[in-house]
């Protein structure tokens, strides 16, 4: 499951990148400065896991983590193949999520591809092309599904009609994601065909140091112009926080951020947003020899947690150890929450809640 960075070129993704991953993609200050996608692998940060190693004292512990993209700036006319659109556009169709960067500060020494700094227009001009390229997807659909619908097929039929929807929205400048589908209209028709303006959405707004803690007037305007879509909106000093990924010293890291008013660096708030925006969760394994943090989707069962593991845990799954993570916090050690009677054993059917420490017990 990845995660991409989109924007405009020169609005700060290179820089985002490099200090979520410290892979030092190539950042400068004129346009298409990256061409190839680079690929970090970002641990998640999760106080849970630092919680569990002062209990467990293991010899390593294992983050969970999320890859990121960072794809090359889109201009306008990237549909159409401008600026090595139709290359861009194919490495976000790849990505499971977006992470959309907005320029939201003031800087006269940072050159701006449309010559003036205006998050909202910058947003339409990606939003377009993102449509234009769903829009050819569904003209290609709608020529074959017209053909079968003309038969009499009912299936097809209904595909037509979600297909239009489709097209007429699009075509007004609405993203798939904010076009109102039945679940099963959505899973049989919408889904299979993977539109770029379908995938979950964060918006960044990249702002200077001085609106870092509290925002400013324009992440207020992405706030407002995105409250009908189904997105997330975060805000932080790229900048700063590219100054933060530098030090090597936690206790100077921390220092720092309290010097500009803040708890954390918001880059952890955004590697957490884009681990949920993939549909992400975790589940612990704790033991002498490792505490790790492992990721399944919402949703998974006991078996498919143990085939992240190894696929033989899953095929010869017999049954999974279960313990809330508040229950392991709360009593200290595997042992002690035995003895209060707090371990679950689960069969197949078990749905995996985010924090459980889990033993499965296979046979193959």
């Amino acid at each position: 499951m990845k995660a991409g960075i989109v924007g405009l070129p020169n609005v700060g993704k290179s820089t985002l990148f490099n200090c979520l991953s410290n892979a030092k993609a190539q950042s400068a200050n004129f346009p298409f400065c990256t061409i190839e996608p680079n690929i970090g692998v970002v641990n998640v940060p999760d106080p849970r896991l630092k919680k569990l190693e002062e209990l467990v004292n293991p010899e390593r512990v294992l983050p969970a983590t999320v890859d990121i993209v960072d794809i090359a700036g889109l201009v306008k006319g990237a549909s159409k193949g401008e600026g090595l659109g139709n290359q861009f556009l194919g490495n976000i169709r790849e990505t499971d999520a977006i992470l959309h960067v907005l320029r939201c500060f003031d800087n006269d020494n940072v050159i701006h591809v449309d010559g003036s700094v205006d998050p909202i227009r910058d947003k339409d001009t990606i939003d377009m092309e993102l449509q234009l390229k769903d829009l050819e997807t569904v003209d290609k659909k709608l020529d074959k599904v017209k053909r079968a619908a003309k038969t009499g097929n009912k299936e097809a039929q209904k595909e037509q009609e979600a297909l239009l929807k489709l097209k007429e929205g699009l075509e007004a400048g609405i993203s798939v994601r904010a076009i109102d589908f039945e679940e099963e209209t959505h899973n049989d028709f919408i889904k299979p065909l993977q539109f770029i303006t379908d995938k979950p959405v964060m918006y960044v707004c990249n702002v200077d140091e001085n609106s870092a803690v509290s925002g400013n007037k324009y992440v207020d305007l992405v706030k407002e112009a995105v409250k009908d879509e189904n997105a997330e909106v975060i805000f932080l000093a790229v900048g700063i926080e590219a100054d933060i990924a530098e030090l090597e010293d936690y206790e100077e890291r921390k220092m720092f951020l309290q010097d500009i008013g803040l708890e954390e660096a918001g880059s952890a708030k955004l590697i957490r947003g884009a681990y949920k925006l993939l549909n992400q969760q975790t589940y612990f394994t704790a033991g002498v020899k490792e505490v790790r943090a492992w990721t399944v989707n919402v949703g998974a069962t006991a078996p498919q947690a143990a085939g992240v593991i190894h696929t033989d845990f899953e095929k010869g799954f017999i049954r999974a150890e279960v313990i809330a993570y508040d229950d392991y916090v709360n009593f200290g050690s595997e042992a002690k929450v035995k003895e209060a009677g707090k371990l679950g054993v689960e069969g197949k059917e078990y749905i995996v809640k985010d924090g459980d420490v889990m033993h499965f017990r296979f046979n193959v």
